[in-house]
């Protein structure tokens, strides 16, 4: 048996000629379940987006979940894609469906693996105070989720409160 170095194929087939096909996984993401729509939304344009690329959707994944949460089934299952070297491109909407923070760590990760990101939109439209805002509430929640539970009821007084101040500062300005 022979044992060729990687280095020396790709070498080789540098000149070659290869037509090989994109295999893409479409990633959607809302917040919450009121926002159903806008997640049948995103996968239909996602996927006519891929078909107009040419590229071969491996799977269409989504979640309805806080862009903070670590443990989406959506994503762990992206995950298991990549680290498989299943997918060549993880394509989303905006780079915050997949994580409110961190987009870059998530990009070296995939790019370690050699999986591209393609974000159709890049930066939803909205202004900075617009991001502030939704930003905070999305940190709260996701800490009150920790402390009380995810159904709490002391949960969506604490959220429910925080808008309210917020709404209060915005008035008083």
């Amino acid at each position: 048996m022979f044992r060729i170095p990687e280095s020396e194929v790709r070498r080789i087939a540098k000149g070659m000629p290869m037509s090989r096909e994109v295999r893409a996984v479409i990633y959607a993401r809302v917040s919450s379940s009121d926002q159903k729509s806008g997640l049948e939304r995103q996968v239909q344009y996602l996927t006519q987006y891929c078909s107009s690329k040419g590229y071969r959707v491996v799977d269409v994944l989504s979640d309805v979940a806080s862009g903070l949460k670590t443990d989406r089934r959506g994503l762990l299952k992206l995950f298991n894609y990549i680290v498989n070297r299943q997918v060549d491109v993880v394509v989303v909407m905006y780079r915050d469906r997949l994580t409110r923070f961190g987009f870059e760590y998530l990009e070296h990760f995939f790019n370690k693996y050699g999986v591209g990101i393609e974000v159709a939109f890049g930066e939803e439209p909205r202004d900075a105070y617009q991001e502030l805002v939704e930003d905070l509430i999305e940190i709260v929640t996701h800490f009150a989720e920790k402390l009380y539970g995810l159904r709490s009821h002391k949960k969506k007084r604490l959220v429910e409160g925080f808008k309210k101040l917020l709404e209060e500062v915005e008035k008083s300005e």
